[in-house]
């Protein structure tokens, strides 16, 4: 019976999830596999004195919970699922609080939190919940036809990113920023108010920069560097460019780059610099290509949907996606100054992992075919 039970329940799952999104992010994670052997097996071996398999051996146990977590929330009741936002957002919001009090800092930043057995990056688990949390606030049936709905998902905002700038983390910040303006404008906000709040927004961060200097400097510096290498230290942002054009279109060959020996972190901030210089930019267009495809199956599935919570959470998470991916895309190609932003589901990283499960198991959820009767 049980057995039954099970096989009716998968046979239910396979028929209502979206199969060309699944097949999306699966291919994603093997090839985040795939890749992270590739980069991080020198690493290991020859500059760590570890074995070549450690840090593939961590990539595949959190590539493993990842898929798991990824499939657990693709299927829960979608009922279920929206009740849960809520308080999962709380719990991460508490754990980005902490990072300033108990956190550790790695190289004059300050955004992960040691459990003991790994490190966390609450920020990389909070963004989906954030997303969901924003798109709550914008459909409030009590605040249906009132503008302070968009005043309290901008306090939200904000009280993200005064966690963020703390840090310090540019990158994130702006991608959390950029998320929030596309989820907010798609909700039907008016560009008076998209264009008031970048006024501020520009005007606050200049102030900052310009009152704390000795905290915030660095972006000042990459933003010279990025309009004129001279004035600066752009070695990253340059060997990881000429890593790409030695690449050409069919790449050195497996194990034949040298960006992963020569900068570092190269397997986290500069994975697509390093499958362009060993497998050709061919590959990199291809990997591109699976983002963009998964971005239009989502968007078209929105079209089917009567939920207006559903629509505008899967164009924020959809966002967040591809916002995401051309950020790390263009650091790798000079194209914006440098901000250390992971690839979703390719760079090395527990938590960029989970991450990416958690944001992939919730479009599958809310892309499902057929949602669940009770919704």
């Amino acid at each position: 019976m049980l057995k039954e039970f099970n096989k009716f329940e998968f046979s239910n799952y396979w028929r209502n999830i979206d199969k060309n999104i699944l097949m999306g992010f699966s291919i994603l994670f093997f090839l985040g596999l795939f890749f992270s052997f590739s980069s991080t097996s020198s690493l290991a071996g020859e500059r760590l004195n570890k074995t070549y398999y450690f840090f593939f051996s961590k990539h595949l146990i959190f590539t493993t919970l990842a898929i798991l977590i990824m499939f657990v929330i693709s299927a829960l009741n979608t009922n279920l699922l929206k009740k849960l936002i809520f308080p999962m957002f709380i719990i991460f919001f508490l754990l980005l609080i902490l990072v300033p009090f108990i956190g550790v800092e790695v190289k004059g930043a300050k955004r992960w939190l040691n459990l003991y057995l790994f490190r966390i990056q609450p920020i990389e688990l909070l963004k989906p919940f954030f997303i969901l949390m924003t798109v709550k606030i914008l459909t409030l049936e009590k605040l249906k036809n009132s503008q302070i709905k968009y005043l309290l998902s901008f306090f939200l905002l904000i009280s993200v990113l005064i966690l963020l700038i703390d840090q310090p983390d540019l990158g994130q910040s702006v991608l959390i920023i950029g998320s929030w303006i596309a989820t907010v404008f798609v909700s039907g906000v008016s560009l008076v108010f998209i264009i008031t709040f970048l006024f501020t927004f520009i005007i606050i961060i200049s102030l900052i920069l310009f009152l704390l200097p000795e905290k915030f400097g660095y972006i000042i510096n990459r933003l010279i560097t990025f309009f004129d290498p001279t004035k600066g230290d752009n070695f990253q942002t340059s060997q990881a460019l000429d890593a790409i054009k030695l690449g050409g279109l069919k790449g050195q060959g497996m194990g034949e780059g040298i960006l992963k020996d020569s900068v570092p972190e190269a397997h986290t901030d500069y994975i697509i610099a390093i499958i362009s210089e060993e497998y050709g930019s061919l590959v990199s267009i291809l990997i591109i290509s699976i983002f963009l495809y998964i971005v239009f199956r989502i968007i078209k599935n929105c079209i089917s949907k009567n939920d207006n919570f559903l629509k505008i959470s899967l164009c924020g998470l959809s966002s967040l996606l591809i916002f995401q991916t051309f950020i790390h895309v263009g650091v790798n190609t000079s194209l914006i100054p440098t901000t250390g932003m992971t690839l979703p589901f390719l760079s090395y990283g527990g938590s960029s992992l989970i991450g990416s499960s958690i944001l992939a198991g919730i479009i599958l959820n809310y892309t499902k075919i057929k949602l669940d009767l009770n919704e």
